[in-house]
């Protein structure tokens, strides 16, 4: 696997929609991630044409990403925020343009489709730090996914991941602009749920958000053959979506029937989102979500691999705060030091 060159402060930074452009219709989030990149990270923001342009063809985000990679004065491409579609995409990339000029690229969500992309070519990729949900955060950044971002982007090396101090799944109206300015509340950290598995292991990471991982299984186009897979660190995470347990079983077990389960030295299963603005509930609503899908997961685990360590409740994608994994990146997980550490 090949990590591509670092940018370093001052460096142009492509920033791109190619899920979905919800810069158009929210503009103020974005905005304030932007400038928070500036502020922050020291970085200069250069969109494309369909970062803020809602309902632009696939060959449009397509041609996007190209210029992207193909600009020399570009060195990193980070994502705006996920989306639904982006699997339409991938027949318009040119893998040898990419390839011969590759980049880190930041994404979650939907994103998972280009990182598997990229990991076909060889190249790590980065699932986390979009400028909507890390940069964009409602009041101030996170210090927690920051330390995270900042080391990925700049430090390199080995970084021990950790339990977050406290964390939220529960967000608020990006139209409404004052609440940008309100601080989230935070509910106090649970730390990681160790489950199975006795050694260290080390592997390098795939995975990604499980809905969107589960159709590019179905389509079966853009992804490694399962036995390049072997000993490599399983991720996943669920999004806003709130998919059922269920769902989240039978995804699993497809998996483990493929006989693609088996072959992972590790599972870090991430905290699942249990609040939605459009669909809220009850604090005993989100904890018999939370708990039935962790039930899911240990189950699917228990019947096809039972002798890897799990990991649940992990900071990835789609809760706050949200960490940085490489994608293809090497990972150490020791079960009974309860340590996680990934090499950006």
């Amino acid at each position: 696997m090949l990590t591509p060159v670092r940018p370093r402060p001052g460096y142009r930074v492509a920033v791109l929609s190619p899920a979905a452009a919800l810069p158009a219709r929210l503009p103020a989030p974005f905005d304030l991630g932007l400038q928070r990149m500036r502020d922050e990270l020291d970085l200069v923001p250069v969109e494309y044409p369909t970062t803020r342009t809602w309902g632009a063809t696939p060959q449009e985000r397509a041609d996007d990403i190209h210029a992207a990679f193909a600009d020399p004065g570009i060195t990193v491409i980070i994502t705006s925020i996920g989306g639904n579609d982006q699997i339409k995409v991938l027949p318009h990339l040119d893998a040898e343009l990419i390839r011969s000029n590759p980049k880190p690229f930041y994404g979650i969500s939907d994103n998972t489709n280009l990182c598997l992309f990229l990991d076909r070519l060889g190249i790590v990729s980065y699932y986390g730090g979009t400028v909507m949900t890390t940069l964009g955060r409602f009041g101030s950044t996170s210090p927690h996914a920051m330390e995270a971002l900042r080391a990925a982007l700049f430090a390199g090396g080995w970084y021990d991941l950790r339990p977050a101090d406290g964390w939220t799944d529960m967000g608020k109206d990006w139209s409404d602009p004052a609440n940008l300015r309100a601080e989230p509340e935070l509910f106090p950290g649970t730390g990681w749920q160790w489950h199975g598995g006795d050694r260290p292991v080390e592997g390098r990471l795939w995975g990604g958000c499980l809905e969107i991982l589960d159709w590019n299984l179905r389509a079966n186009r853009w992804l490694r053959p399962d036995e390049e897979h072997q000993g490599r660190v399983l991720f996943l995470e669920t999004s806003e979506e709130m998919p059922s347990d269920s769902y989240v079983y039978e995804v699993l077990m497809c998996l483990g029937e493929r006989g693609l389960l088996q072959r992972f030295s590790a599972l870090l299963m991430g905290r699942p989102k249990a609040w939605e603005l459009m669909r809220p509930c009850t604090p005993e609503e989100r904890t018999a979500y939370v708990e039935a899908q962790h039930a899911a997961v240990l189950r699917a685990m228990t019947e096809y691999s039972p002798d890897v360590p799990v990991v649940l409740d992990v900071d990835l994608g789609h809760t706050d705060p949200q960490l940085v994994v490489p994608f293809g990146g090497r990972c150490r997980i020791d079960p009974t030091a309860q340590t996680i550490s990934v090499e950006y």
